[in-house]
């Protein structure tokens, strides 16, 4: 009897691929390093055969990180400093892979492993795009209620303005002008 295989694919929930991706440049993006652990082999040898595919990945599909980009993720993720002397960090700025460069990369190495996980990664691309949109959708309506009580407030603002102003007038009333007590021959009235 065969004892099933366990892979370290069903160890990766989906929750963890979508923390892992960022957005950079206005794009969801996968990190090479990400990546590489994704589908099981060394950074290095991931941008190896991502240099020589390089025409398989378009600037939509790929795109290196400025070194400005790269201090602040740096900064961000509180990764290796490189000093003066180049020992530490990295020695080439990361790749940035979207959804489909991520599907892109699945397919140059191809292993077992690098096309499983290619799964796992769509499901976590789809699940964010998920969630931004209903975010999109709560955001409309909490837009549309805040109108509408702004709306109510305003009207209920000059009701309660007219109500104050009654309330003034009969705490201060205008007294009538009164006619004295008795006869009073005032020969200018008539």
């Amino acid at each position: 009897m065969s004892v099933p295989r366990t892979s370290r694919a069903s160890t990766v929930p989906v929750e963890d691929i979508s923390r892992a991706i960022l957005v950079l440049r206005g794009h969801k993006v996968l990190l090479d390093a990400e990546l590489a652990a994704l589908y099981g082999v060394s950074t290095k040898r991931f941008n190896e055969q991502v240099r020589r595919n390089r025409d398989r990945f378009p600037a939509d599909f790929m795109f290196q990180l400025t070194p400005e980009e790269q201090r602040s993720l740096r900064s961000q993720f509180a990764t290796s400093k490189t000093d003066p002397s180049g020992r530490g960090g990295r020695r080439y700025s990361p790749f940035a892979f979207s959804e489909h460069g991520a599907i892109m990369a699945a397919t140059i190495l191809n292993s077992p492993r690098a096309v499983e996980m290619s799964v796992y990664v769509v499901r976590a691309f789809v699940q964010l795009r998920e969630v931004l949109s209903s975010s999109k959708e709560l955001a409309l309506r909490l837009n549309q209620l805040e109108a509408r009580i702004e709306k109510k407030l305003a009207s209920h603002d000059e009701a309660i303005a007219a109500m104050l102003s009654a309330i003034r007038e009969l705490l201060n009333p205008v007294s009538p002008k009164r006619r004295g007590i008795g006869f009073t021959a005032d020969l200018e009235e008539k």
